[in-house]
């Protein structure tokens, strides 16, 4: 029998892992810490060296593994149950992985140099690895999903929590423009029940 701990923080990208959790359907324990405090604490230094959030320890037949950084979270829980069909068949496999790294890489450092008010020159454009926002924010908009559709194909997959979650805090704080594309995505991202049961639990800011 298998015992999954997520430790995180509700202002932090380990919303991500919960609501991967939720999607799952599998019993998990979650331990929330807090910054600067229980976060900087030796043992959970011991499992993450960082100090950071989210952290997954997977105990299972008798060993134990950890688990760091979201998108990694994801991709690692769509293998481990792979039974809950959230990880897509080899059809879909390309763009499941294309798009969430993606987001985890060019799309995350183009919206926090945005955010942090950080201007990327011609001469810079180069080295930075996602070219320029407007770039970025063009390409994620090419892959949103139309219809029935979702980023793999035709099944909901840990892509789509990942996406979602870019896509979800984009609209919400402003990080993403108010795009149509964008928009009719997370409509049908917000029906998903583990979504309204995680992010309704998500204190206010």
């Amino acid at each position: 029998m298998s015992h999954l701990t997520l430790y995180t923080n509700p202002q932090s990208r380990g919303m991500i892992a919960h609501w991967m959790l939720a999607e799952l359907g599998q019993p998990f324990e979650l331990v929330n810490l807090d910054y600067g405090t229980t976060m900087k604490a030796p043992d959970y230094l011991a499992i993450n060296p960082m100090g950071k959030v989210p952290a997954l320890v997977h105990r299972l037949s008798g060993r134990e593994v950890v688990v760091t950084e979201a998108a990694a979270i994801c991709a690692y829980l769509a293998e481990a149950f792979a039974d809950a069909g959230l990880l897509p068949d080899m059809t879909g496999r390309a763009a499941y992985f294309r798009w969430m790294f993606f987001c985890a890489g060019p799309m995350e450092a183009a919206i926090m140099d945005r955010h942090m008010k950080v201007e990327v020159s011609d001469e810079q454009k180069v080295m930075v690895g996602y070219g320029r926002y407007d770039e970025a924010v063009a390409a994620l908009a090419g892959a949103m999903p139309t219809g029935d559709e979702w980023i793999s194909g035709s099944q909901f997959t840990a892509a789509d929590v990942y996406v979602g979650a870019t896509v979800s805090w984009g609209l919400q704080f402003g990080t993403l423009p108010e795009q149509p594309e964008f928009r009719a995505y997370f409509e049908r991202l917000k029906k998903r029940p583990a979504y309204l049961k995680v992010f309704s639990e998500m204190p206010a800011s």
